[in-house]
């Protein structure tokens, strides 16, 4: 079985035999953990080990959004909490430490999601946050200065690498001006291309040398007035790909959010034609998840490429750290947040 350009959710902590048969027979590029999927280390390895097996593809790669704060799939008692984004540019230290002790928290991450066989990681946010944006983005942003942004997400993004794990810059060309929450509705940016580039594209740009993006389901009214960035070739073509000049693996949001509309057939058509490299499906109902795997084509060309691209950059061994340390220097850091 040829594996095919989309990633699923799945219902619980065990595949059922339906979802077995679903992936044995639609091989899906990648899988997404969410809480409902998280109980235990042992539990995620058994997890993440089976599915690989079903898929026949032993670097087929397994994604979470692990960005801490608020965005945490796993967490205590059998993980550690870490702290939102937005907390370390609180710390009274320069920026080049806040970035440090951004790096070392990515790296702590990095190793507890690598030891549970998830090598993905849904992080750095690098949304600006502006006035009036929802606060579904809020304190999962680093910063308000655009510089600042690229400067904690870059080592974020080299925090996880450096423990074996992907990163995935999202949402991009940004969600920090977004009025509404995705999730729930269509936001719609009003803003001059000339602010946002000076601004939401900022972060992006410095950072296009990463390995894969996720979209952002919002409109961008001064670029393509009809259609999210999602499914909008032009915001694909001429501003991801363009005045961005990111050339890596793009993977949709999530195509069961409220902010998209049609099929799950038609949503996942829409964004293959806009360019898009990869379709995210995170529900786990197979009904939905069936549609998404029908319209996704083979994964090849191009959109290969990258994606080969992409896990080649966790191929080896991971950075060895001493945890112990490093998240001593963490919390010691984030005792100056005020």
């Amino acid at each position: 079985m040829k594996t095919r350009a989309f990633i699923c959710g799945c219902s619980g902590l065990a595949f059922t035999e339906e979802e077995r048969r679903f992936l044995a027979e639609n091989a899906p590029w990648g899988l997404i953990l969410f809480r409902r999927n998280v109980d235990n280390p042992t539990q995620v390895n058994d997890l993440t080990s089976e599915f690989r097996k079903i898929v026949g593809r032993a670097d087929a790669p397994v994604l979470v959004d692990q960005e801490g704060g608020r965005v945490q799939r796993l967490g205590p008692p059998h993980w550690p909490a870490y702290p939102a984004a937005a907390r370390f540019n609180r710390m009274a230290v320069a920026d080049e430490r806040k970035a440090e002790i951004v790096r070392l928290s990515a790296r702590l991450i990095g190793q507890d999601l690598r030891a549970c066989g998830i090598d993905v990681d849904c992080l750095p946010v690098l949304d600006v946050p502006a006035p009036g944006g929802h606060d579904v983005i809020g304190d999962r942003a680093y910063a308000a200065e655009p510089g600042l942004v690229a400067l904690m997400g870059g080592a974020a993004a080299e925090g996880l690498m450096q423990s074996g794990v992907l990163p995935v810059m999202k949402h991009v060309p940004g969600h920090g001006r977004a009025g509404a929450d995705s999730h729930l509705e269509l936001p719609r940016v009003e803003a001059t291309l000339a602010e946002l580039e000076t601004a939401d594209f900022v972060p992006f740009r410095a950072l296009s040398h990463l390995p894969m993006a996720m979209t952002a389901h919002v409109v961008y009214a001064a670029i393509d007035p009809s259609g999210p960035a999602t499914t909008s070739r032009k915001v694909v073509q001429e501003i991801i790909r363009g005045a961005i000049g990111f050339d890596g693996l793009l993977m949709s949001d999530d195509l069961s959010m409220k902010a998209l509309s049609g099929s799950f057939a038609e949503r996942t058509s829409a964004l293959f034609a806009a360019g898009v490299d990869m379709a995210l499906h995170c529900n786990g109902n197979l009904l939905e998840a069936r549609e998404v795997a029908q319209a996704s084509p083979v994964l090849d060309g191009r959109a290969a490429e990258r994606a080969a691209a992409a896990l080649s950059l966790i191929a080896g061994p991971p950075m060895p750290m001493d945890p112990v340390d490093a998240r001593a220097e963490v919390e010691s850091a984030l005792a100056m947040a005020v």
